[in-house]
């Protein structure tokens, strides 16, 4: 007999404390008893649990998220090696290089030296022109999407996405299309009160909850240029879009945040290959 979904709601609601206590303490070796504690689950059964809820296991979504943050802290570059290790989980550089090559195919010096991984579609130029990448103008249809707040850095947004995954996998919206909505610029807004929402694309029976709100990612015209690479280097497409592209292209951007939709499942494909089709919307 399949599971009611109100059994599966209040396992993903319990997984969400966990995981909202490993975002808590990103630094810490939490024990299996503890995230059971917070998830009121039997120590006995929480693994089991989580594993088939979320896909991966406890300390594959650890290594994860921390992997995550350590190819931010890398691209940002103010942190020796061994400090970022030590922020990884890891205790020393060896092992930490080890984990770090395997997930993002490079060592981690090499990683910082080249500015990280990501490929950007370039369109045709010839040696000594200035690179122009790909960007298409096309209509979004808008979508109906359940969404849940990150404040704060938003290179951890990735435990939202998380929580928010195990709420849509309760409901079964599991392969679902996932969206990032960012509504402040890091350049003008201090990191720990940057605004985001993880979403994902709901259909018109399902209503808000104490976890997530019920909003619409508006239809809209815009620029989308996709990126291949670590949501770490994101950072690089909006540089190129609102420096480059943006002031050359004669358009002029809404009164919209931009926003990414994410093309593949993180949890199934190395760094190397997370597609992101980001949007900066434009007006008319």
């Amino acid at each position: 007999m399949p599971p009611r979904p109100r059994t599966l709601t209040s396992y993903a609601d319990r997984l969400g404390r966990a995981l909202r206590l490993m975002a808590a303490r990103p630094d810490e070796e939490l024990p299996i008893e503890r995230l059971a504690e917070a998830a009121a689950l039997s120590p006995f059964h929480f693994h089991r649990v989580w594993t088939a809820m979320m896909g991966e296991t406890v300390a594959e979504t650890r290594r994860r998220l921390r992997l995550q943050r350590a190819a931010a802290d890398l691209l940002r570059g103010r942190l020796p090696l061994e400090r970022v290790a030590r922020r990884a989980g890891y205790a020393g550089v060896a092992a930490f290089g080890r984990a770090f090559r395997a997930a993002h195919g490079v060592a981690p010096a090499a990683y910082r030296a080249r500015g990280g991984i990501g490929v950007l579609p370039v369109e045709n130029h010839s040696e000594g022109e200035d690179v122009m990448y790909e960007v298409s103008i096309r209509p979004f249809a808008g979508v109906r999407v359940a969404a849940m707040r990150h404040v704060g850095d938003y290179q951890a947004i990735g435990a939202v996405f998380d929580r928010l995954m195990a709420w849509a996998a309760a409901r079964g919206l599991g392969g679902a299309r996932s969206f990032g909505v960012y509504h402040d610029d890091p350049a003008a807004v201090p990191t720990a009160k940057l605004r985001s929402d993880a979403c994902v694309e709901v259909g018109p029976d399902v209503a808000g909850d104490a976890a997530v709100t019920i909003t619409d990612i508006p239809a809209c015209r815009a620029a989308v240029l996709l990126f291949k690479g670590p949501y770490a280097e994101l950072e690089v497409p909006y540089r190129w879009l609102y420096g480059e592209w943006l002031p050359a292209s004669g358009e002029e951007p809404a009164d919209q945040p931009c926003f990414e939709e994410y093309l593949n499942d993180p949890r199934g494909v190395p760094p190397s290959e997370w597609v992101t089709a980001v949007h900066l919307p434009l007006r008319g």
